[in-house]
């Protein structure tokens, strides 16, 4: 297929006050979440004047990605919609059809395969077409990049950045704990969220030298009565306490960009309760607009643009994931409770 365009495809956030309750509604629209437990969440977004960092985020993406394609090819126009707010993906659409596009491909920020990492935004981007109707421009998402080496590097880049802010001998000792957002066993079950999480972990630390790093799970929602991926962060830290750990480095390796769930859950809650525990805790940031990151979105279209002269790259135990997901992947989760707010993007 000719392609004549790029769409980036996100989660969305609030961006005032008055926008915070709204947006969690229309997140957790069609399930039953407790009232008690939004105004909770929304808590979380107040904290910082209720607006959520992910747009702006996604904005500086999307420019860093526009400069690369013009300077280095292919000379494609960007677009960017959300799954949850402004701009809606299918407002997206709409103006890409009447700008001409006919044909686009997806970048999705999520790196893992799980169905709300990646099945679900291909839900999204077909209702987005429907909604959009006669027309619509064609959409093919890139295919999930956990083990692509810029993407190695760009963390494993964040990580030495990090390991600069502690002193001497200690750069070289302190324990790296990599998070990801939990989900569901049931959800993961299903998918190779896990498998490919151990596996970014494991490359990233080789990357660093060998470096041994524990994954452990972060910003559970969701019914209690579920099983979800552990351990929570939150757990982990009293268990490095008993173990007279009193430093550590938090990578947060599930996530493209630091938006609220690393900003509260992270470099809030995780942070607070270390300090109550007498540990130091380091943060390395996520890839965001890491040159290095950009230079693998710009790769993963290449690859589908000119396949010929554009190898699918990837590290480790695994292949390059492949760009049409099978009709039994990631399916959709039969259990209620499994909603989230910037998970996994």
């Amino acid at each position: 297929m000719n392609y004549d365009a790029v769409v980036v495809v996100s989660f969305g956030g609030p961006e005032t006050r008055e926008d915070v309750m709204p947006f969690l509604e229309r997140v957790t629209r069609g399930r039953k979440i407790p009232r008690e437990r939004l105004l909770e969440v929304a808590e979380h977004y107040y904290h910082f004047g209720g607006k959520s960092p992910i747009n702006e985020q996604n904005r500086r993406l999307v420019l860093a990605l526009r400069n690369v394609l013009q300077s280095n090819g292919p000379k494609m126009p960007v677009y960017w919609g959300n799954r949850n707010w402004h701009p809606f993906l299918t407002d997206t659409l709409r103006e890409m059809r009447a700008d001409g596009v006919r044909a686009a491909l997806a970048f999705v920020t999520s790196a893992y395969s799980s169905y709300s990492g990646c099945r679900q935004y291909l839900e999204d981007i077909a209702r987005a077409q429907a909604e959009t109707g006669e027309g619509a421009p064609a959409v093919d998402k890139l295919r999930v990049f956990f083990n692509h080496p810029n993407f190695i590097a760009a963390v494993a880049d964040r990580v030495r950045q990090a390991l600069a802010q502690v002193s001497g001998e200690k750069s070289r000792t302190i324990p790296i704990v990599y998070t990801a957002h939990s989900v569901p066993l049931a959800m993961a079950e299903t998918s190779g969220y896990v498998q490919q999480l151990e596996e970014s972990c494991r490359l990233v630390s080789d990357a660093l030298g060998g470096r041994s790093g524990r994954l452990v799970y972060q910003s559970r929602s969701g019914s209690p009565n579920q099983p979800w991926l552990g351990p929570d962060i939150l757990e982990h830290l009293e268990e490095l306490k008993a173990a007279g750990v009193t430093e550590l480095l938090v990578v947060p390796i599930g996530f493209v960009s630091d938006h609220m769930e690393v900003l509260y859950d992270l470099d809030t809650a995780a942070r607070e309760r270390a300090e109550k525990l007498g540990i130091r805790m380091f943060r390395a940031q996520t890839p965001g607009t890491h040159p290095q990151f950009i230079a693998m979105i710009r790769e993963l279209i290449l690859e589908r643009v000119d396949p010929g002269n554009n190898p699918r790259r990837a590290l480790g135990r695994f292949t390059a994931a492949p760009d049409d997901c099978s009709a039994d992947c990631c399916p959709t989760p039969q259990r209620p409770g499994t909603q989230r707010t910037e998970a996994q993007t």
